[in-house]
């Protein structure tokens, strides 16, 4: 598969290290300091384009390759896609848009036992949560769009919750879940969700070794939508 790299920070040169090993060919790298060609030219070569950027410029790179016909996978989080103009735009260049705040396939399974774990402790409203997430000093958004989603996977399967507050905001409401988001180090990503009552504590934890994880999740995406026309999602990749 020819690939092309939007966004060559970290995650980018991860992403070209593992694709490299996978046999995939990478066919051109735009980043700041390095914008070869156009987007209308690189249709000609690019199967697929996989953008790690800012929330800034985001949106403007996944627009310009599905305007040319390339279809795209993107984990920069922290800003929200117009869908039904993004839909439109598959459509009618028959493409392929896939979003993830994060590519692991740890971290999904552990949002689907979130889920799951939500949906039987409604009936306890002992239960008071807490969720915390910790992740290196470069990561712009805060919380995390991971512990959003954990956040959502909770609200949407406990009728108890009407939203989510970061902790230095937080109230004594606790119809609202508390997120409190650290940023240290080059910590890869560590999320927390503690359930206590009177009696006990439950505490589910997903913490990344590297950041190998997100670009192996990444590369599946790019190889999943390949040819495909549409909006997708972890959950269709991984049929969960």
């Amino acid at each position: 598969m020819n690939i092309a790299i939007i966004g060559y920070g970290k995650m980018g040169k991860e992403i070209e290290r593992l694709a490299l090993e996978m046999r995939h060919n990478i066919v051109e790298i735009i980043d700041i300091d390095k914008q070869n060609g156009s987007f209308s030219e690189l249709r000609k070569i690019v199967d697929v384009a996989i953008e790690f950027t800012i929330p800034a410029s985001a949106e403007s790179n996944i627009i310009k390759c599905l305007e040319n016909g390339i279809s795209v996978v993107t984990g920069t989080t922290g800003w929200t896609p117009n869908y039904e103009r993004i839909q439109t735009l598959c459509d009618k260049n028959r493409t392929a848009f896939f979003k993830a705040s994060n590519f692991s396939i740890g971290v999904n399974a552990f949002i689907s036992i979130t889920e799951n774990l939500a949906k039987i402790l409604e009936k306890y409203p002992t239960y008071k949560i807490k969720i915390e997430e910790t992740h290196h000093t470069g990561k712009l958004d805060k919380p995390s769009g991971t512990a959003i989603n954990l956040a959502e996977a909770i609200i949407n399967n406990n009728q108890r919750f009407n939203g989510w507050k970061l902790s230095e905001n937080e109230t004594r409401d606790e119809n609202y879940i508390s997120i409190k988001s650290e940023r240290i180090g080059d910590v890869f990503g560590d999320h927390k969700i503690i359930w206590e009552s009177p009696e006990d504590v439950i505490i589910l934890q997903h913490s990344a070794k590297s950041r190998r994880g997100f670009a192996f999740g990444a590369l599946m995406a790019a190889e999943f939508i390949n040819g495909k026309t549409g909006i997708y999602s972890m959950r269709d990749l991984l049929n969960i």
